[in-house]
């Protein structure tokens, strides 16, 4: 059975509780003889990613069949020089490293839209985050060819039919002096707790089981 590898940022790392990424809970969803192997990492972009070296250690370890589930974009819009990549150039350059890495190891990439923010408007309404970024990787998973997971849309569409207060459980909130990280407590809009982690893993899962080429991958 093939292997799963994973790269992105803080959305989809393992992290440390009460944080949680997406890649942290895919595990739970599997096959029993799929292995996940998360590398993705808090606060990098496909720039910084790449520049440190990470992509290398994925290249090495992939095999023909395997599977490469890449989701970057939070931080590629940061204006510093580190992780700042353009959407219509260096972005999707950097993405076609990725997606050309796997290919030459016989894996199959996976372009995954940047799951959204929780920026609510009134109560009923959510602000469009990552708006070129997502963009760009639709445009370069039609161009290419290439499953496109767009889990933008999907986490826009959950956290709509949930609304605030259900969404604002996905996420990480922490009352004030309980947490020494954060004693004037914490009410985060982009990253997950567990329950959040597996809402947003099970929206993968279920556009995988709905891809003849991934169902396999995934518990019936």
């Amino acid at each position: 059975m093939p292997d799963l590898y994973v790269i992105g940022d803080s959305t989809v790392e393992d992290n440390t509780p009460p944080f949680r990424g997406w890649g942290w809970a895919l595990r739970e969803m599997v096959s029993e003889d799929v292995r996940v192997f998360n590398h993705a990492v808090s606060g990098r972009s496909t720039k910084s990613f790449l520049q440190e070296g990470r992509f290398e250690a994925v290249k090495a370890a992939m095999q023909p069949g395997d599977v490469l589930l890449i989701q970057f974009g939070h931080n590629d819009e940061k204006d510093d020089e580190e992780r700042h990549t353009d959407p219509a150039t260096s972005f999707m350059a950097n993405l076609n490293v990725f997606c050309d890495g796997a290919i030459s190891c016989g894996a199959a990439p996976v372009l995954i839209t940047p799951v959204c923010r929780r920026f609510f408007v009134g109560h009923t309404s959510l602000l469009y985050t990552h708006g070129e970024y997502a963009a760009a990787v639709r445009r370069l998973a039609a161009m290419r060819c290439l499953p496109l997971c767009d889990l933008k849309a999907m986490s826009r569409r959950l956290y709509l039919e949930l609304g605030e207060d259900k969404t604002a459980e996905l996420f990480v909130r922490i009352p004030r002096g309980v947490h020494p990280d954060f004693p004037d407590g914490h009410d985060d809009m982009t990253h997950f707790n567990e329950e959040g982690a597996r809402r947003i893993a099970r929206l993968i899962a279920e556009w995988m089981q709905g891809d003849e080429r991934f169902r396999a991958l995934i518990r019936p």
